[in-house]
């Protein structure tokens, strides 16, 4: 099974790499922006970003061309992302498009208020963790709290 691991770095890299004994033995590869948090990754995908309203528009627009040439060339079978949305979203979208399973796990970070990338992602994530109680009330049935999993 090919995973793809797909996340901003900084916070939601370093909640990702927690995961990391759950992927050994396994097939993956990381998406993520080159910075100093992840310069040190093997297996991974380097795509930039510019912050500002209209880059960040322009930015998803081009994430999803990139997004489809990485996973067409990659072809995983489940993507999962601990969030940042201007690259977990689009690598979401495009990996249910080509038939791949979404996972996401909702930071740590948000206790009682949904991130803009996990609304985003809820409905059509296969498998939607929060890692505080509270936070189900704020999505849904599809949401699931399995503890403080990072």
């Amino acid at each position: 099974m090919k995973i793809c691991l797909v996340c901003s770095p900084g916070g939601h890299l370093t909640q990702m790499q927690r995961l990391m004994p759950a992927f050994e033995g396994k097939d993956y590869f990381f998406v993520t922006h080159r910075s100093e948090y992840s310069r040190h990754l093997e297996r991974a995908y380097f795509i930039g970003y510019k912050e500002g309203y209209i880059r960040e528009r322009i930015t998803w627009l081009k994430t999803i061309f990139i997004a489809l040439r990485i996973l067409l060339k990659e072809r995983p079978e489940v993507v999962i992302s601990t969030g940042g949305g201007e690259i977990a979203v689009p690598f979401c979208y495009v990996g249910k498009l080509l038939g791949a399973k979404v996972a996401f796990i909702e930071t740590v970070a948000r206790i009682t208020t949904r991130s803009a990338g996990g609304r985003l992602i809820y409905p059509i994530a296969d498998l939607f963790l929060v890692q505080w109680e509270p936070l189900l009330k704020k999505y849904g049935k599809k949401a699931r709290y399995w503890g403080n999993v990072i």
